[in-house]
């Protein structure tokens, strides 16, 4: 990466923070952005407390999609952002807007970096952090007009105890009454004054100086610290762009919700919640007070249609009538909750998905023969059915759904699936056809060595994809495997040790690549990467 003049010189500035006085009292605003850009690359914290307290724009956007190559802001630098927040905050503050989303980093190997988490209990902090001071701040201004008063009240009454002693041997009865009831006028406004003055306070305690926006996570342990941050009034507002949830029960996700202002969240994920079909029925409406949520993820829900209770078809309506309710809902992510042959019900929406992830859900062939028919084939840009068990029955609609969306798919997940040699020769004309595809993974599915071959044949003959998630062929598997394992199996099942047979295998298939002159396809059969 190439540096520009800016950019040098930046990082050579915020290199030196001894010499800061020096140069935040010229900086032109202009120059702002790329040495704080420096400060969190080179992590120089004290340099990035002092930019964002005297940040001269009206928004600051600290997050997002990072570039390839950069890594994760420190935490010593997000720690040092947000406390200068708080210390910006005042009569000169021009922040109106922070906008963290997508700063937390979710990778673990990473030592330093802030994972969502710890940013949402920092965020939190700040929040009430900010409230204390507004309010501490609110005091001294009070106290220090109080005291003006009562200096200014001291020598009124000096004056006029000097006045009164001077006249009150022949003042007559009439005019000592209405002395009295000037001394009560007088206590009457100072009254008035001083609930004026509280209700003053109040307001400008709660005044909404900057609003933060950001990914929040939260658990059980975090549930506290955020409802409280949450339900605070005061100088900084906590918007929630996308909000992930493990393990609470749904009336304590109902009143989280509550909380947040309704214009700000677009996605939801909900991980290991015992909702069941009565959660789900309580929470998918009262999503409806947000208008742009896009994204909805349950996964691992503990959620099974397949056995019959009292009460569950009024629930699985109330399920339909909420998710039908979201009009802006583009992706829907359901994990594990076992919805056989209710997907028709649940997913009639009016307006089509882009994204429908759909693992482990133990699919029939009427689901299938459904999607294929959907208004949500030809809009598809992601499609997962992994764990789904296929077999020859639900082929015709799986090859219609691909023919349905060869024009938009580009991620297509059929891992784990049960697909043989055979079963998966009937899917490569309709793949042949989606001529947007980027990614595709078959992995965990019972290849011999010749279908794998064959997958990656067709892989290459895709021009637009460039990762193909392959399975081990069935001969790379050390003897004891049935004829035709099950994902489960696959991947406990221990690899032959002759690393010399699959390396050959592995030269004949980049060999494939060659022949079709496709460097830009790389082909892997590890899960992990």
């Amino acid at each position: 990466m190439v540096l520009s003049l800016i950019n040098l010189c930046a990082r050579s500035v915020v290199s030196d923070h001894g010499s800061s006085p020096c140069w935040l009292a010229c900086v032109p605003r202009e120059l702002y952005r790329a040495l704080l850009e420096a400060a969190f690359v080179h992590c120089r914290p004290l340099a990035i407390g002092e930019l964002v307290q005297r940040w001269p724009e009206r928004c600051l956007r600290v997050g997002g999609r990072r570039r390839a190559g950069h890594t994760p802001p420190n935490r010593l630098c997000v720690q040092a952002l947000l406390l200068a927040v708080v210390r910006g905050l005042g009569d000169k503050c021009a922040l109106q807007v922070l906008d963290l989303c997508g700063l937390q980093c979710e990778d673990g190997g990473l030592v330093d970096s802030m994972g969502g988490w710890s940013l949402t209990v920092a965020l939190c902090s700040m929040v009430l952090q900010a409230r204390i001071a507004a309010r501490g701040q609110v005091k001294k201004v009070q106290q220090r007009k109080r005291l003006q008063e009562t200096e200014g009240q001291g020598a009124r009454t000096e004056n006029g105890v000097q006045k009164s002693s001077q006249d009150r041997g022949g003042q007559p009865p009439v005019e000592r009454q209405a002395e009295v009831r000037g001394v009560r006028r007088i206590m009457e406004m100072t009254r008035d004054r001083v609930k004026e003055s509280r209700e003053t306070e109040q307001q400008q305690e709660t005044e909404i100086v900057v609003q933060v926006r950001a990914d929040l996570f939260v658990n059980a342990r975090s549930w506290e610290r955020v409802h409280t941050a949450l339900a605070t009034k005061g100088p900084l507002q906590l918007h929630c762009q996308h909000l992930r949830v493990e393990e609470l029960p749904a009336a304590t996700i109902v009143a989280l919700l509550s909380l947040l202002p309704p214009h700000s969240l677009q996605g939801l994920d909900i991980h290991y919640s015992s909702l069941g079909v009565s959660g789900l029925a309580l929470l998918l409406p009262t999503l409806a007070r947000f208008p742009y949520l896009s994204s909805l993820r349950l996964h691992y829900c503990n959620l099974d249609v397949r056995r019959d209770a009292p009460g569950q078809e009024k629930a699985l309506r109330d399920m339909a009538a909420g998710l039908g309710a979201l009009v802006k809902l583009r992706q829907i992510s359901l994990t594990a909750l076992r919805l056989s042959g209710h997907l028709r019900l649940l997913l009639s929406l009016s307006q089509p998905l882009e994204v429908l992830e759909l693992p482990y859900l133990s699919l029939i062939p009427a689901d299938l023969s459904y999607l294929s028919c959907s208004i949500h084939a030809t809009s598809l840009r992601r499609l997962d059915l992994s764990e789904n068990r296929l077999e020859e029955a639900t082929l015709p609609s799986l090859c219609r759904l691909l023919s349905q969306a060869s024009g938009s798919l580009t991620h297509l997940s059929l891992c784990g699936c049960g697909l043989s040699d055979s079963l998966l020769g009937a899917l490569f004309p309709p793949l042949r056809c989606c001529r947007t595809l980027c990614i595709l993974g078959l992995a965990l599915n019972p290849l011999s060595r010749t279908g794998v071959l064959a997958v990656v044949r067709v892989a290459a003959s895709i021009s637009s994809l460039r990762l193909l998630l392959h399975p081990n062929a069935l001969e790379e598997y050390k003897p004891g495997l049935p004829p035709l394992p099950s994902s489960a199996q696959l991947l406990d099942w221990p690899l032959e040790e002759d690393l010399d047979w699959r390396e050959a295998f592995q030269a004949e298939l980049e060999m494939v690549l060659v022949e079709s002159e496709r460097s830009n396809l790389l082909l892997t059969s590890d899960l992990l990467n």
